[in-house]
């Protein structure tokens, strides 16, 4: 017998026996990892050329420390960006010999500079199309591709004031470059041959101004102060950097191998747990049938009425497709296609479909169901170990009622995106040495139970971020609490029980 009518929860609990686990707090590891080389080259100096601006610095390191790993997988890709490089930098260096050509009283060999942009587009060119057409592009590819900056790079600064030129910080660029692409071999001798560049600068430099008065000798002091920082900072970046972009490697992989074996690990939870529960929801029909078989065994069947047979045939039919409904259900989950995201179902149809699988298997059980309105717009995930959780919970409430179940579904009063579902009945209630080691395996109320609903439905609950809280009241009677997270979106196919008329 049903009854629809009056609240499903009128009395206050006493106190709060026990607490089940909260919801287990699932890792998540995100962020990206950006190495950023801030370099900042000297001011100009004597009005040799313009220093390249702090911002322009920052932007190309950024532009291979930001992917360094999918870098230094792919050299194709760091051959691309390496040319975009080289074309930047071409163009901005262009533009400032112009201006500076224009405006100083001190003229730039632009013939120079005509040859070395005529090399520069010629390798371009040449870059571009290994890129498009290679079939395979190597490590070696992009270190000679390095070294041709290197080369260029040198070239101009023969020709523009050598160590004096404060374009020559752009070798830290290049060795930035160098540490995030290449292995730590090639990114050492680059290092070493930046080092003998500004070296060989920096002495032609001295060697040709030995002959200058005392204020010479104090910029040539300067000189010397600029090729011992330029040192210091190429061997920091030719080691510190590299280690970072291989640090960020292995992070890259370790979390990436992280996330997968989560992925698996919950997986086979869910199974596991589902599997569990059909064996636990197995263990009522197969009760019935022994019993039913028992009595048949003890009874001649021409002392049994065939009104009476008939309908523990038909029983036993409607246990043997309770089982088969189970197992259906576990093979149904084990092959859909996600297990990890099973779909939505809306508060109407969960409860509907557990008050109608309720109905089928407990026909003369007085329960109530009670809704508040506003309720039956959430949604709920679709995964099958929820509705096993709470029918245990209902059915532990069935065993233990002395005479009335009530079910209650309402929103949470202090989380509006949780759904409060609360089973009270009018039972003895439970035990204090049962209540404390409530949730774990093994532990029941009634002698010869297995002691698995309980653990069972508060895994289930917990994987998916819910709770459940228990409760003794005040006069007699036992509460149970499931805090359910709804989630946003239109239900998809919804997934019924199959239970037997």
């Amino acid at each position: 017998m049903w009854s629809w009518s009056g609240p499903a929860v009128s009395r206050k609990p006493e106190r709060q026996i026990a607490r089940l686990s909260p919801a287990s707090m699932r890792r998540r590891h995100s962020g990206e990892n950006v190495i950023l080389l801030r370099l900042s080259p000297c001011a100009a100096l004597y009005g040799r050329m313009p220093c390249m601006s702090e911002s322009l610095l920052q932007a190309f390191s950024r532009l291979f420390a930001a992917g360094a790993s999918e870098l230094r997988s792919s050299p194709r890709v760091a051959l691309q960006r390496l040319l975009l490089l080289r074309a930047l930098v071409t163009i901005t260096g262009t533009l400032g010999a112009l201006i500076f050509n224009y405006f100083s009283p001190l003229q730039v060999p632009l013939s120079v500079i005509l040859v070395l942009l005529s090399g520069i587009i010629v390798s371009l060119l040449a870059g571009w199309l290994q890129v498009q057409r290679a079939t395979l592009v190597g490590q070696r590819t992009v270190a000679l591709n390095l070294a041709l900056d290197f080369v260029f790079l040198a070239i101009l600064l023969a020709y523009t004031g050598g160590a004096s030129n404060p374009l020559i910080s752009y070798l830290l660029v290049l060795l930035a470059v160098a540490a995030t692409l290449m292995t730590a071999l090639w990114a050492h001798v680059f290092a070493l041959a930046a080092m003998a560049f500004y070296t060989v600068f920096l002495l032609i430099g001295i060697n040709t101004d030995a002959h200058s008065d005392h204020m010479m000798q104090s910029f040539q002091v300067h000189l010397v102060g600029m090729w011992v920082t330029f040192v210091v900072s190429a061997a920091l970046i030719s080691i510190f950097v590299n280690r970072m972009a291989a640090a960020i490697r292995s992070r890259e992989l370790s979390l990436a191998t992280f996330r997968e074996n989560e992925m698996r690990n919950e997986q086979l939870v869910a199974i596991g747990t589902l599997a569990a529960g059909t064996a636990h929801a197995l263990g009522t029909p197969l009760s019935t049938m022994s019993v039913l078989l028992a009595d048949l065994d003890d009874q001649t069947l021409d002392k049994l009425p065939p009104e009476e047979l008939k309908r523990d045939i038909h029983l036993l039919r409607q246990q043997v497709m309770r089982c088969k409904a189970s197992l259906d259900q576990l093979t149904q989950f084990y092959h859909q296609n996600d297990p990890q995201n099973p779909g939505k179902i809306s508060v109407r149809a969960f409860r509907q479909a557990i008050s109608d699988y309720i109905t089928n298997i407990h026909p003369s059980a007085t329960i109530a169901f009670t809704v508040e309105a506003d309720c039956d717009t959430l949604f709920l995930s679709s995964d099958l170990t929820v509705r096993h959780a709470l029918i245990n919970l209902i059915e532990n409430a069935i065993r233990a009622a002395g005479s009335e179940v009530q079910v209650h579904y309402q929103r949470d009063p202090q989380t509006p995106g949780v759904l409060l579902i609360s089973v009270e009945d009018d039972g003895p209630g439970i035990p204090a040495h049962v209540m404390e080691n409530m949730g774990e395996p093994f532990i029941s109320t009634r002698e010869g139970n297995m002691g698995l609903g309980i653990f069972l439905a508060n895994a289930s609950i917990q994987r998916l971020g819910g709770q459940i809280e228990m409760f003794n009241l005040k006069d007699a009677g036992a509460r149970t609490v499931v805090r359910l997270p709804t989630v946003t979106g239109i239900s998809g196919d919804v997934e019924q029980f199959t239970t037997a008329d």
